[in-house]
């Protein structure tokens, strides 16, 4: 960061520092995992008070851009996995709870997201490593009537997938919306009677989705994930008493 001296406008100062700090994270000035410079250091290069500073970085926090590994570590520039799963998540989860996007949108978002996913990942020179979603799936078959244990792989088999895509843009926007697509399909499963004939069905379509990126099949991977995701509703209808 340049150390010249900064003016600040007439607004709180502890915002106008937050801002400046936003600012050289997000244009990469301070690279994700980095250290934020310490409270001395801010408090001479913006020419504020300690109180100031810790009020700047607190905001930091709260957003999601600063993190601490504990009470005494330094403030670390967020990764973007970790930024992803946290206030963005939060986000979508209230949001969805709260009525803002209806589960169909959601399950529409997933389908356009993990679609162009699959398709770029099947279509993709060079061929990417597919052995983390072949993992997945076998762990799901390890799982057997563990719901919790199936359906943490579940999800991360879909975001192996749009990870072995290459598309950075898909892979964070994949991260934001997991734990939104985890809690609807743990309370799917657990809704069901019988659900060992579903998890059955779905371990197939699974294979299906990853045999097709594997095939270099674009087209049939596309089609099989949409396929997959509008029937996750329908088997729950048909397997609930």
């Amino acid at each position: 960061m340049d150390s010249a001296p900064q003016s600040l406008e007439r607004r709180p100062v502890y915002e106008q520092v937050a801002d400046a700090l936003r600012e050289a994270i997000l244009s990469g000035e301070l690279p994700p995992g980095s250290a934020l410079p310490p409270e001395r250091e801010l408090s001479e290069r913006f020419g504020v008070g300690r109180t100031t500073v810790r009020e700047a970085l607190r905001a930091l926090q709260t957003k999601g851009l600063a993190v601490a590994a504990g009470p005494t570590s330094p403030l670390r520039v967020v990764a973007p996995d970790a930024l992803t799963t946290d206030p963005l998540r939060d986000t979508l989860v209230h949001l969805l709870r709260l009525g803002r996007v209806p589960l169909d949108d959601l399950i529409g978002l997933r389908i356009a997201l993990e679609g162009s996913g699959a398709e770029h990942a099947a279509i993709r020179t060079p061929r990417p490593d597919l052995t983390a979603a072949r993992d997945q799936i076998a762990f799901m078959r390890a799982a057997g009537t563990d719901l919790e244990a199936f359906e943490i792989a579940d999800v991360r088999f879909h975001l192996e997938i749009v990870r072995a895509s290459g598309n950075q843009a898909l892979t964070i926007m994949m991260l934001a919306v997991r734990d939104t697509v985890s809690r609807t399909l743990l309370s799917h499963l657990q809704a069901l009677t019988h659900p060992q004939p579903v998890i059955a069905q779905l371990i197939a379509e699974h294979e299906a989705i990853l045999q097709a990126v594997i095939d270099g099949d674009g087209d049939a991977a596309r089609r099989l994930s949409a396929e997959h995701l509008r029937g996750c509703e329908d088997l729950r209808n048909r397997y609930t008493e």
